[in-house]
């Protein structure tokens, strides 16, 4: 910012120093305003082309006067057009060279591709998680706006390898294919279940009739966004006060309360004790929602005589720092115990 506002400071110095040459040398010499813009430009830029007119004894102290206070501001100018253009250059590569290493250094994180509307909002939603994304997006248009968010990025096409490569995707958990077209979503899977075959794949559809290319390319999960706005609509409609409740637990309208889903370790205390003996609604105040076993099989509302087994996932809400606690008491690696 300083760099710039210091080149625009310069370049209207010089704009004015010819303009004060032109309108002397029209005054003391009585030109035309070419000929003494001219003899101003090849003045203040020693390129010693020869007069365009005979000068006379005024237009030669004018010309003296001219050269000293001119020339060199002339250099000063030049000198500060290229150090803008090398420190400009130079914050281009270093900007990228720490977005590089920042990527490099990422883990278990989210590949991103196309920062749309979409992409923008889901990257939003998982930085507030505190989730690492990495975005592929092509648009270089879309830098300032990805620098403003503080998003990590590539600027590449997705669905070529190189840039998946650059994104991290053999140390990545997952992708999500939120590009802009059906077709270009379903290269993009293709192309990242050929690099990484167990890599977990979400893809954006935009037509019904693109979910089953997208599952036949290996996307795991499929989501049409419109479809998706017109259900949430319609339950809006007819569940209104359903809606206001997973506004509450999703949409962030409360801080102090969500609902969480937390991963059963081995290591937790609460391995194979049944619901009623593990404390969870006494010591933690969170209702239960379900139990995703290991299998598969989800138990909606589970009975207080329900066992909690490794590897199970629990759906619990409540306030966050007692959902916390919780994930620490069932996997306590998370919470560094």
């Amino acid at each position: 910012m300083v760099g710039s506002r210091h080149l625009i400071f310069s370049l209207s110095i010089l704009i004015l120093i010819i303009a004060a040459g032109t309108i002397g040398y029209m005054m003391i010499e009585g030109w035309r305003f070419v000929d003494a813009l001219y003899m101003t430009v090849i003045t203040i830029s020693t390129v010693g082309f020869k007069e365009v007119n005979q000068v006379g004894e005024g237009g030669r102290i004018f010309t003296m006067v001219l050269v000293f206070s001119g020339v060199g501001f002339t250099l000063y100018v030049a000198a500060a057009v290229v150090q803008f253009m090398v420190e400009g250059r130079i914050r281009i590569i270093m900007g990228r060279r720490r977005l590089n290493k920042k990527i490099d250094r990422l883990k278990n994180h989210y590949i991103v591709c196309g920062y749309g509307r979409i992409g923008r909002v889901l990257c939003r939603h998982l930085k507030r998680a505190n989730i690492d994304v990495a975005v592929i997006e092509k648009d270089s248009g879309q830098i300032p706006v990805m620098d403003e968010d503080g998003v990590l990025y590539i600027v590449g096409e997705a669905t070529d390898e190189n840039s998946l490569i650059k994104a991290g995707i053999e140390r990545a958990k997952a992708v999500v294919a939120a590009l802009a077209t059906d077709t270009d979503n379903v290269f993009l899977v293709l192309t990242a279940r050929q690099l990484v075959p167990e890599l977990l794949i979400m893809a954006r559809a935009s037509q019904e009739t693109a979910k089953i290319k997208l599952r036949a390319a290996g996307a795991n999960y499929v989501e049409s966004p419109y479809e998706m706005g017109a259900v949430s609509m319609a339950h809006r409609i007819i569940r209104p006060t359903v809606t206001s409740f997973l506004d509450l637990a999703f949409a962030h309208k409360r801080k102090d309360i969500q609902m969480e889903e937390i991963p059963v370790s081995n290591a937790s205390e609460l391995v194979n004790v049944q619901l009623k003996d593990s404390g969870i609604r006494q010591n933690y105040n969170l209702i239960i929602i379900a139990i995703k076993k290991a299998d598969g099989n989800m138990l909606f509302n589970p009975s207080f005589e329900a066992v909690i087994a490794p590897n199970d996932t629990v759906i619990a809400v409540g306030e966050v720092d007692n959902l916390q606690k919780l994930e620490w008491a069932l996997n306590p690696k998370i919470g560094g115990q």
